[in-house]
């Protein structure tokens, strides 16, 4: 029995050939001009179609008609129903920002991306495909970052189509698509990254917001490859701790900054002291031993670092009485 573990596979697990490989390629289509004329040569037709209805109808009432008029009718009933039919169906209107995905009974035949007005094969089904930059929000999701903290996070993605084809047949839906992929990739990126410290080389969520930005646009890039939607930007959009260790981060916080102005409160006041007391012994001002020295210093670190107001006390002895 081996020992050995199989490695994991790059490639998805599935079967082989499951995926939909189609890629964009445009359609046989005319434009504004060939349209118009086709449209043009339609309405003829069915006006020649109605002309015929209306003549055999005047002589059937006069008595008149010949013995093959219901076979004229029904030629021109025939010829009326099929140029409506191609003639509706040849014809299709492509909004600026927008494309028309054809394909015909099940096969894909092209992307008119010519705005305007359009002539096309006949009998082809025509679904809208946008490529206007689009931008959603993604619901606030809450997960543990590196550190294991609870936070709640969001962002804003913005994207557009880029292969019409492989958007259109590739997946289900590529809107749906590409908002739970990019969810599941905030929630990956968030839990590798801490909230608000750098730690083992990783920035941290709050202080390093645009390299985070950066990797989520790559990583959802990568998840949306398969429809071919192309990730214009990503970034965060809402970044807290969950509400119920909220407070306590506050206070750890507040803790932290206010040992961080401590610190600075008395790197000043040291400074501050000992540059007193070269000027008094530089001037000659006054002669202290090591004890007056150490009082004079506790005094002026006491003075420098209070909270309150000190209060001042006149000495009328002597340090040592």
């Amino acid at each position: 029995m081996s020992d050995t573990t199989p490695a994991v596979a790059d490639t998805p697990v599935g079967r082989d050939g499951t995926r939909v490989s189609i890629t964009e390629r445009p359609a046989k289509a005319g434009g504004a001009g060939l349209a118009s004329l086709a449209l043009l040569v339609v309405l003829v037709i069915l006006a020649l179609c109605a002309w015929g209805f209306v003549s055999q109808a005047i002589a059937d009432d006069n008595g008149t008609a010949g013995p093959n008029s219901g076979i004229c009718m029904f030629v021109c009933f025939v010829v009326f129903l099929v140029t409506i039919l191609l003639g509706v169906s040849s014809f299709t209107i492509v909004q600026p920002g927008h494309t028309k995905v054809l394909t015909f009974f099940g096969t894909y035949v092209g992307t008119v991306r010519r705005t305007g007005f359009n002539l096309v094969p006949p009998l082809t089904r025509k679904q809208r495909v946008s490529v206007r930059v689009h931008n959603f929000e993604t619901n606030e999701a809450k997960v543990n970052d590196y550190n294991g903290n609870p936070i709640t996070i969001s962002a804003i993605i913005v994207w557009q189509v880029a292969d019409t084809a492989t958007a259109s047949f590739a997946v289900e839906n590529y809107e749906k698509f590409i908002r739970s992929q990019a969810e599941s990739a905030l929630r990956h990126v968030a839990t590798q990254h801490p909230y608000d410290s750098d730690i083992d080389g990783r920035v941290s969520l709050r202080g390093g917001t645009d390299d985070v930005s950066s990797e989520l646009a790559h990583e959802v890039a990568e998840r949306a490859a398969v429809a071919s939607l192309e990730i214009v930007e990503a970034r965060i959009s809402s970044l807290s701790y969950a509400p119920e260790i909220a407070q306590a981060m506050l206070q750890r916080q507040q803790a932290s900054a206010i040992v961080d102005a401590r610190e600075t409160i008395v790197d000043g006041a040291v400074s501050m002291v000992r540059s007193a007391l070269d000027q008094l012994e530089a001037e000659g001002i006054v002669d202290l031993d090591p004890e007056r020295r150490a009082a004079m210093v506790s005094n002026l670190l006491v003075v420098l670092c209070s909270d309150n107001h000190t209060q001042p006390v006149v000495n009328t002895g002597g340090l040592y009485s």
